[in-house]
């Protein structure tokens, strides 16, 4: 039988859903081997579950801040204005701190690409005002 692009045999895949039943049920590794586990997480690994990025947050760098600006407006966004950069991110489902901190952006300004954008949010006169 033909399975399309899948790699795996039948019995093969079959065999990966049986060795990974400990795991879904448990939610925890369950082999006695150390070496079968993943690997942790690295000391330099970006953060993942530490919530959105939001400009003026104690933790938002503003190297983090461009990268999550830049992942979800893409190039085709600039040159644009505050009012046309929330639309997209309200479009894309961007975290609400995101469009709040460009609604503090004076509404005549455009920018031409990220590093602008971000270099606006994170001044210290935009970063402090609504952040709690």
């Amino acid at each position: 039988m033909q399975r399309g692009n899948d790699r795996l045999s039948v019995r093969r895949d079959d065999e990966m859903k049986h060795e990974l039943q400990g795991l879904l049920r448990s939610g925890h590794p369950t082999r006695t081997e150390e070496w079968h586990d993943p690997e942790p997480t690295a000391d330099d690994d970006p953060e993942v579950a530490g919530g959105p990025v939001a400009p003026g947050s104690t933790g938002a760098s503003f190297e983090a801040v461009r990268l999550e600006l830049a992942r979800i407006l893409g190039r085709s966004s600039f040159p644009a204005g505050p009012g046309e950069l929330m639309g997209v991110l309200r479009r894309k489902n961007a975290p609400d701190v995101l469009v709040e901190a460009l609604e503090r952006l004076p509404g005549k300004d455009r920018y031409a690409n990220v590093q602008e954008l971000t270099r606006a949010l994170t001044r210290p006169e935009n970063a402090g005002k609504g952040s709690r």
